[in-house]
Parts: structure tokens; sequence; C-alpha cells
């Protein structure tokens, strides 16, 4: 499987590159990336434009606009492409949309495994904890730059889902001096230090807590389930796919 990567100069390009490089029948055939000076055992591109290599398919870590960019060129292409970028703007999501009609995606603020069996745990309990009142917190390292992270919205949407999405997002109680409204999901986020994530979904009733939590000690988990992903995608017809549809 060759694979184009963009974001290879970033962290997670990083690890995937370290894990790519242990694994049979894979290839980064090149790369796009901010510091093309890097020396990679393949291409580094600035831009989709530049690249010459055949590829199988795209591998996202980037930032949002970077992604779109990349996107064009899939579908010029027709390249599959797994996108793991997070803070997409409702504009850029509906843009993906439209392009998985032309060609495979798969989308996930998240590429843990674990973390979308975690999704569909909590919307069991919330099927159960009807009246329960939800906290999600949230932690990661100094340089995230989107507050709340795309796994913490990622969980409060499956949630929703219990409630037929009437839930509202608190995400700063700053602004405002009222009460706690009954009906919303609380947003805390937390960055400092080199934490790659960790997230805590808090289900409060009047007499107890239940606590659901889920830490990541490195960023291996999620090159794993971008992998995983690319595999599966590969052998999709055009449309639109997440974890759901790899965890089945």
């Amino acid at each position: 499987m060759k694979i184009l990567l963009n974001g290879a100069t970033g962290k997670m390009g990083n690890e995937l590159i370290k894990y790519i490089e242990k694994q049979e029948n894979l290839k980064i055939v090149s790369g796009i990336g901010e510091n093309i000076n890097k020396n990679f055992n393949f291409p580094i591109y600035k831009n989709a434009n530049e690249i010459n290599e055949n590829i199988d398919v795209i591998i996202d870590f980037s930032k949002p606009q970077a992604t779109m960019n990349t996107l064009e060129y899939a579908i010029e292409k027709n390249i599959p492409m797994v996108i793991a970028t997070t803070g997409l703007s409702n504009e850029q999501l509906d843009k993906i949309k439209k392009a998985s009609l032309k060609i495979p995606i798969f989308i996930s603020a998240n590429m843990s495994l674990n973390i979308n069996l975690m999704a569909k745990i909590v919307k069991e309990i919330a099927k159960v904890l009807q009246n329960a009142e939800i906290e999600i917190v949230e932690t990661h390292h100094n340089r995230k730059i989107d507050a709340p992270s795309g796994t913490a919205l990622l969980l409060a949407n499956a949630i929703n889902e219990v409630f037929e999405n009437t839930k509202n997002y608190n995400f700063n109680r700053m602004q405002t001096k009222n009460p706690r409204d009954k009906n919303e999901i609380g947003f805390s986020s937390i960055r400092g230090g080199n934490i790659v994530g960790k997230h805590t979904i808090l289900f409060y009733s009047e007499n107890e807590t239940l606590e659901i939590t889920h830490q990541a000690y490195n960023r291996q988990v999620f090159a794993i389930g971008a992998i995983e992903a690319a595999k599966f995608l590969i052998k999709q017809k055009p449309g639109l796919y997440n974890m759901n549809d790899l965890v089945k």
C-alpha cells in the first residue's frame, strides 16, 4: 500500500513514519509538510500539486486548510483519503461530505479504536441515565490549538444522538451568570505539558457520579488506527466512513 502522508513533518507524521517503517507491505512514497528541509526516506512537498508518485491512499494528520488543499488533489486523482485532522469548520466538513460522493473518505476526530469504543459505551450509559447532568473534561499538551478537542465533540455527539440532538453545548460559562441548564453538556479544556490526550465523561446524579475516562499514553495508538482505516478504505466505494464502520 503506497501512502501519501499529509502533515508528514508534524508529531503525528513522525509517529506514522516510525510505525510504517516496521510494517510489511506498507510504504510512504511521498509526504506534504511545512518543513521540507528535513531528511526523510521519501520526498516531501509543500503542496500536492508537485507530487509525481503513484499513490493508493492519503493519510491526513495536518491542519484544516492543508486538509482542504489535499482534498482537491484526492478528488482530481481519484485517491481514497483518511482524514484525522481536527478543528475543521462546518463549511469544511460540508466540502468533505460532497467530496465523498466522488471518492472514499474516512474521517474521525480520533483514530484510537478504544476512544470509539468509549463513544459506544457512553451512548449506552446516556440511554439509562436520562436525567444525569453530563460534563466532558479533556486534557491535551500545550501546543494543541483547537478547543474543545475534536474527540470531546465526537463523544458529545455520540451522547447527543440519544437525546435526538436536543442537548445544548456549553463551552464557556464565564459569559453567563446563570445556574446550570439541565439540557446542556458542559465542556472543560485543559492545556499543559506534553499530555497526549485524556478525556473524561461525567454523569452527575443527585446521590452519585459515574465517570468514564480514556487516556492515551503515546501517539502510536492513532497511527495504528489510521493504518487500519486506510486498509479498510482502499476496498470501499465512494462514500463517507468513520470508526463505526471499522469497529462493527
